[in-house]
């Protein structure tokens, strides 16, 4: 099947240099991005009922640009004022530049990882005497905690904002060649929206195991799955797959 329309469930990207624009241009496609999925932080109140006190914690492991905004957003409205040597913990440099927006990065304690928590546990494991606290989503990678757990690190989990489905009702007559997913929530929000969807021969790509694994319970056809060795960007895989089916 060929692909001339993709529907990718993520913001535009901000930059024009995006792999998926050179996409579009070299093979002629049209490509739209659409979010499947918003964020919305629990108020102050459902905070509180988790009967967590942020005093108590030393330290900060920040696993997205939204768990710094939210962090820093929970301890205003609960009047929390955090403490000069409180310490961050960013699973990349990009988060960890992030913290700018809130933190004179200089005079603060900034530790951060290559990409993911394998590499930030070892940063971790030299500052075993931390109290972290962990800002997270309702919906929280399963492997971030059992890692944290494997390596013993004594941390507790505050779930400060949660993914729910967008109102995708303006896309009802809108149909395209390839939908572009990246988590389990996409799957699910796709659903919510459309109950009645019929895959017949629209493609579906997964970005990572527990997406594909999302497409194939909710009984749809996965035609493109990325990382893979020889791809691994979904724009590569999608690449890959219009070269082959030509």
């Amino acid at each position: 099947m060929s692909v001339k329309t993709i529907l990718v469930s993520q913001p535009r990207p901000a930059s024009e240099k995006s792999p998926y624009f050179d996409l579009a241009e070299k093979y002629k496609l049209k490509i739209d991005f659409r979010p499947f999925i918003n964020v919305v932080g629990v108020t102050a109140r459902e905070f509180r009922a988790q009967k967590i006190d942020l005093g108590l914690h030393s330290a900060v492991i920040l696993t997205s640009k939204t768990s710094v905004d939210n962090f820093f957003r929970i301890a205003e409205e609960t009047r929390y004022k955090v403490p000069n040597s409180m310490k961050y913990f960013c699973i990349s440099e990009a988060i960890a530049y992030y913290l700018q927006k809130y933190v004179v990065y200089r005079k603060r304690k900034i530790f951060y990882g290559k990409q993911n928590i394998v590499d930030l546990v070892e940063v971790l494991k030299k500052h075993k005497d931390e109290r972290y606290l962990l800002p997270c989503s309702d919906i929280l990678r399963q492997n971030i905690p059992d890692t944290l757990e494997e390596s013993n690190v004594k941390y507790t989990k505050a779930v400060l904002y949660r993914t729910v489905a967008a109102d995708l009702s303006d896309l009802e007559e809108v149909k395209y060649d390839l939908l572009v997913f990246f988590s389990p929530s996409g799957i699910e929000s796709l659903l919510k929206n459309f109950p009645d969807f019929k895959q017949d021969k629209t493609m579906i790509a997964a970005f990572g195991t527990t997406t594909a694994n999302a497409v194939k319970k909710n009984n749809l056809r996965l035609d493109i799955h990325a990382p893979q060795p020889k791809n691994p960007s979904m724009t590569m895989a999608i690449e890959s797959y219009i070269k082959t089916n030509k």
